[in-house]
């Protein structure tokens, strides 16, 4: 019986509660992940879209797959989905932005490479992840296209019915 109460024990130091003292939690201090040329990766996906990022600091740059931002995103929705996560941290024009995006259509990729910055910033300045949480950001949306099932002409859409 001691056995066990002393692995509870344990278990409290790692987890940071103290038996008894109610839900008393040890915040986990995160560290700024860049690599050796001064950048931070992360990876953003949406529906069938895989961006790979890569942020720095800069002078607001946006380059995706070789071209600006505004050549490759056309709509100006698009474009400013991608800089929202600098808004909402107030880092507009701080950062260059290079990635590489392929797979989806437009609106897909523009929300993966959304993400992907959104990561990217979290890795680059860990203060700013409670901002770019709160605001959305940081949670992969897995909503994808449901795939089409046999006897039916679409997903769910049925054949038209015609009695004669």
């Amino acid at each position: 019986m001691s056995d066990i109460s002393q692995g509870l024990e344990s278990l409290g130091e790692i987890t940071g509660r103290q038996p008894g003292t109610g839900t008393e939690h040890i915040a986990i201090a995160r560290e700024k992940k860049v690599d050796k040329f001064g950048r931070a990766y992360a990876t953003g996906k949406r529906k069938n879209a895989v961006a790979r990022v890569w942020v720095k600091p800069g002078k607001g740059n946006i380059t995706i797959n070789g071209k600006t931002s505004d050549a490759y995103f056309a709509r100006p929705v698009l474009r400013m989905m991608i800089n929202q996560p600098f808004k909402v941290t107030e880092r507009e024009g701080e950062f260059d932005v290079i990635c590489t995006v392929v797979g989806s259509g437009l609106s897909g990729q523009a929300g993966a490479v959304r993400h992907g910055i959104s990561k990217a910033l979290a890795d680059y300045e860990p203060a700013l992840r409670p901002a770019l949480k709160h605001a959305g950001f940081m949670t992969r949306d897995s909503r994808v296209v449901e795939r089409k099932k046999y006897g039916r002409k679409k997903a769910r859409r049925s054949f038209q019915f015609s009695k004669r």
